[in-house]
């Protein structure tokens, strides 16, 4: 199944020279912890240029001590992404990869056209093995401590 089946068409998204205290807004308003980061092209269409999380803004930002009216573009994602006409494996993998549950959807242009999570996978695409997915994508990370720290 390719994602333009699965994906999620209508995002609401925020520009690069936002600050995170916009973003961090934009994201409490909508009630989502991920917004696509793009830039206006035509009437319609946005040029993608990242992604930006929630985690994003809490360890790229508020953990380095950084003014929340730094620009999004400053600590966004910009590596993770996949095209429409991709099968929805291929998004498992780029997911798997990069430890992400959803991922920006575009055309060969690099223009968005929608969002795809990994909740729609496993709805949607019964033979992907999303639920495996899951599971990679949310094992710890690399630099878990080994010992708890209280604090």
């Amino acid at each position: 199944m390719q994602l333009n089946d699965i994906m999620t068409q209508y995002v609401e998204v925020i520009a690069p020279e936002s600050s995170l205290e916009e973003a961090a807004k934009q994201m409490r308003s909508l009630d989502v912890g991920v917004l696509p980061v793009s830039t206006p092209f035509a009437t319609q269409t946005v040029w993608w240029v990242g992604m930006l999380t929630d985690r994003d803004i809490t360890i790229r930002a508020v953990a380095e001590g950084k003014n929340p009216r730094i620009r999004v573009e400053e600590v966004m994602t910009s590596n993770a992404y996949c095209f429409e006409d991709q099968d929805a494996a291929e998004a498992e993998q780029v997911m798997e990869k990069n430890q992400i549950r959803r991922l920006p959807v575009l055309d060969r242009e690099k223009f968005l056209v929608g969002i795809v999570s990994l909740g729609d996978l496993a709805t949607k695409d019964d033979e992907t093995g999303a639920g495996e997915t899951l599971e990679r994508v949310s094992e710890p990370s690399r630099c878990a401590l080994s010992e708890p720290r209280i604090y």
